[in-house]
């Protein structure tokens, strides 16, 4: 019997589109996502784009080489998400630099934001020092490279 794939996400354009659904093991007390859940599956996107770009941060970790870093981090929690809905998260690419890039995330359901993210993620050396992004890694991000709020 073949086993179902794992989730995986899917670029629109320039737009990474990764589907999560919300278990029960994400609420809290009151039937709805814990707000630390968000972050997760903003990672998890994150994650994916790497992946999809074939970019392997866990080779590059492992060779020694540096890995990403949430560098800096705004949300807005505006509407909840609650017990079996399916939310996707939409990721951009906004800015690229030598050692780090801004992203912008959201969370959705059907029509509605649920939570609106932007960061800077950098590219750390073993010692936790910013370095440059290997440039074929500069490269692919430059394919989904977003610039359209500048």
């Amino acid at each position: 019997m073949d086993a179902p794939a794992p989730p995986s996400g899917l670029f629109d354009g320039s737009v990474h589109l990764f589907p999560v659904r919300a278990y029960f093991e994400d609420t809290d007390l009151s039937g709805v996502v814990y707000h630390a859940n968000y972050l997760r599956w903003f990672e998890r996107a994150r994650s994916d784009i790497l992946r999809l770009l074939g970019i392997d941060q866990r080779a590059a970790n492992e060779a020694g080489e540096g890995a990403y870093a949430v560098a800096d981090m705004q949300i807005r929690f505006l509407r909840p998400a609650k017990l079996d809905d399916a939310v996707l998260i939409r990721t951009r690419c906004t800015e690229l630099k030598a050692a780090s890039c801004r992203m912008h995330q959201e969370a959705w359901r059907d029509d509605t934001m649920l939570a609106d993210a932007t960061l800077r993620v950098g590219f750390v050396a073993p010692d936790g020092r910013p370095r440059r992004q290997p440039e074929d890694w500069r490269t692919a991000f430059k394919t989904i490279l977003d610039e359209s709020d500048r």
